[in-house]
């Protein structure tokens, strides 16, 4: 019988049954690991692999579908072991919810001062005064309209800010979750106005240092920036540079240039930067796997049927 490869490390027994009954239905058998090396001799077997990590790609070798159990590809599309022949999909989809709360907690933090608070707590003192801003009547950019977008201005509609303006490739998508959609054509006159900018796209060619030096001093200098899609896409030295100078009001960085940041890179001790280890969408969310099982067996039961996936990745536009 045809096999499956699950290397996850963080399914219950609820999700494996799940997997087990959609595998079965198609005509597959399902084995499930929490490791690569523990799961190595499986894949080799395997038509399907479904999986946390492109660990098990150099021994597939009768690989046909492997569907990553996250978003971002970008690292797998330059896997010398992943064949042109291998279809590839992602679990776009799944980190919605857990990215889009990240989001609206670093916003808070930044606008009612926690770092600051949270140093004076810690010093044991009483001082209560920092000025502190809101949400709502902020004017905020988003740049990237798909999931984690989408989310993130659905939970932001509740603060009542004055605009949420999407920024994506084509300018193309009809979503009440934002006023306007606009192409990236439109970024670097949306930029002066902005006092919160998003960043929750994926590391394609095209996004790279999408937020330059000259795009980020077009931005007011109370405005907020938050990256949670690819380090490379933002301009790390000059976001430094302008948050040193006091030319930024605040930023909030998930994912960065170079990962794990070495211990003598500045973003450490940067002020009004919050840094967090790439943690905004950690499967730790119980709802993130959820959505990962529910996504994949979905396009299971596409796949066995012949019909197209529908979170095949588009190797040339790298998402």
């Amino acid at each position: 019988m045809k096999k499956i490869t699950v290397c996850m490390d963080r399914l219950c027994d609820h999700h494996r049954s799940q997997i087990l009954r959609a595998a079965e239905a198609a005509g597959y058998t399902a084995d499930f690991f929490s490791t690569p090396d523990d799961a190595r001799e499986s894949a080799a077997e395997s038509e399907i692999i479904l999986a946390d990590r492109d660990a098990l790609l150099p021994y597939a070798e009768q690989l046909k579908w492997f569907c990553a159990s996250f978003a971002g590809v970008d690292h797998l599309l330059r896997s010398p072991y992943l064949k042109e022949s291998v279809l590839l999909s992602n679990s776009s989809g799944a980190y919605g919810v857990t990215i889009s709360e990240h989001i609206v907690m670093v916003i808070l933090m930044l606008l009612r001062r926690q770092m600051e608070y949270t140093e004076i707590v810690r010093e044991h003192s009483w001082k209560r005064n920092l000025p502190v801003r809101s949400i709502r009547g902020s004017r905020i950019v988003i740049i990237g309209t798909g999931d984690i977008g989408h989310e993130t201005a659905c939970r932001l509609r509740a603060f009542a800010p004055a605009s949420i303006e999407g920024i994506n490739r084509s300018g193309r998508g009809a979503d009440p979750a934002f006023d306007r959609i606009q192409s990236t054509e439109s970024l670097d006159s949306l930029l002066p106005e902005a006092d919160i900018l998003i960043m929750c796209i994926p590391g394609t060619r095209e996004a790279y240092h999408l937020m330059n030096a000259e795009r980020l001093q077009r931005m007011q200098k109370h405005a907020m920036i938050i990256n949670v899609g690819r380090g490379q896409s933002l301009d790390q030295e000059a976001l430094v540079g302008l948050l040193k100078e006091n030319r930024l009001g605040g930023a909030a960085l998930d994912v960065f240039e170079t990962e794990p940041v070495p211990p003598d890179d500045p973003v450490w001790t940067c002020p009004g930067l919050l840094v967090t280890p790439h943690c905004s969408g950690n499967t730790s969310l119980g709802y993130t796997v959820d959505r990962i099982v529910d996504l994949f067996c979905e396009d299971l039961e596409r796949y066995v049927q012949g019909l197209p996936l529908l979170r095949t990745v588009d190797r040339k536009l790298g998402y």
